[in-house]
């Protein structure tokens, strides 16, 4: 390993170490648990809130952040051709010339780093993503790709944005979600999967004006349309629980009804493009989020511009949550267990000669399991 990657290993250690040894004196943990919504008569709108770079999510999910980078012509590393001063490397979340290194020196994104007790789901709406990961899997994926990992007991992955063009921009955009597991699973063992753009289902619905709505099932079903099959020990493997993630777009004027669901779900409506909009005829400002009732149709009614929200659904899992960090788990115990094993374990070890491991520019989109399967695409 190079002094580099030794070096972001133990700057990682080194936070959270003082983390804990602050645990009783700040509020460094996130425990909660989940609490029913209270339906007012008036209105299937329960609550409308602002967003953050870090979304609040209701239970079954733990959070939802939307990148958006307009990141510049890549060079020969596929990091960024514009100079990188002035920018706190290797922690820079602050947009400056429009983009964010994240965690990377040289390319954007987040190297080798730990997870357990939950999944990412992350949707790449443009750009691309060079994953791998402690089991030996691998890909790059993007541009309407889906991967869904499940950190279970313990998995060290990184996410690194290759700027693979050199003669034009490298827009990003995408959502990274995390889904809670239950206690059942949370020591499961590592697993991921792709869903292909090609195989997102997809559908455009008109309304009475001849107004188009464009419609993405990541999870779950939506009508007739059903996305992928989930992870074996994900909470939304199991079809009563009602997990579902849909992207939907809205032409300037154009009216759809998002159809009811189950009872005993937490749904929430996330509006981030476009200004206008309306849900049962209440306005949702611009990067707000609309807690609905799940049982009741929405009406969405957009303004003159074009519009874009993310919609998450899914049965609280209704247990103890404690987050420290990339571990989240029931109790306090098992977060301080989960620390313990990654310092005598690292999860596996890392198998790949960076940290900040970036796959050849020439490669396409694919994706290589543990288990030796290969998945090429273009």
């Amino acid at each position: 390993m190079s002094m580099k990657d030794q070096l972001q290993r133990r700057t990682f250690l080194q936070r959270f170490s003082l983390g804990l040894s602050s645990l009783i004196a700040l509020p460094l943990f996130s425990q909660s648990t989940s609490s029913k919504n209270t339906m007012t008569a008036k209105s299937n709108i329960l609550r409308i809130r602002a967003l953050g770079f870090q979304w609040e999510t209701a239970d079954p999910f733990l959070f939802c952040v939307h990148h958006e980078d307009k990141y510049p012509k890549g060079n020969e590393k596929m990091g960024p051709v514009t100079s990188l001063d002035g920018r706190y490397l290797g922690q820079d979340f602050i947009v400056k010339d429009g983009f964010r290194m994240y965690h990377g020196m040289e390319v954007p994104g987040f190297p080798g780093h730990p997870h357990r007790g939950f999944e990412t789901i992350t949707v790449v709406r443009e750009g691309l993503v060079d994953h791998a990961d402690s089991t030996g899997a691998a890909g790059r994926y993007g541009n309407g790709d889906v991967q869904w990992m499940t950190a279970g007991k313990g998995v060290q992955h990184s996410e690194m944005f290759p700027l693979l063009h050199t003669d034009k921009e490298n827009p990003m955009e995408l959502f990274q979600i995390w889904l809670n597991l239950p206690a059942k699973s949370k020591m499961v063992e590592p697993h991921f999967k792709m869903i292909w753009n090609e195989d997102v289902p997809r559908f455009t619905d008109t309304d009475a004006n001849g107004k188009a709505i464009e419609a993405e099932v990541l999870v779950g079903k939506l009508g007739t349309h059903v996305a992928s099959t989930p992870p074996p020990n994900s909470w939304a493997a199991d079809d009563k629980n009602a997990v579902a993630i849909y992207n939907i777009q809205l032409e300037p004027n154009a009216e759809w009804t998002l159809p009811a669901s189950v009872e005993g779900i937490n749904r929430t409506i996330y509006y981030y493009e476009g200004t206008g909009l309306t849900a049962d005829t209440v306005e949702i400002p611009h990067y707000h989020a609309a807690e609905v009732n799940p049982t009741s149709p929405i009406v969405l009614k957009n303004g003159a511009e074009r519009s874009k929200v993310l919609v998450l659904q899914g049965r609280p899992i209704n247990e103890p949550v404690v987050q420290h960090g990339p571990f989240v788990m029931n109790t306090k115990a098992e977060i301080y267990q989960a620390f313990q094993d990654y310092q005598n374990t690292q999860f596996g070890g890392w198998p790949w000669p960076k940290t900040d491991q970036v796959h050849a520019r020439e490669l396409g989109r694919f994706a290589k399991y543990s288990d030796g399967r290969e998945e090429i695409k273009s």
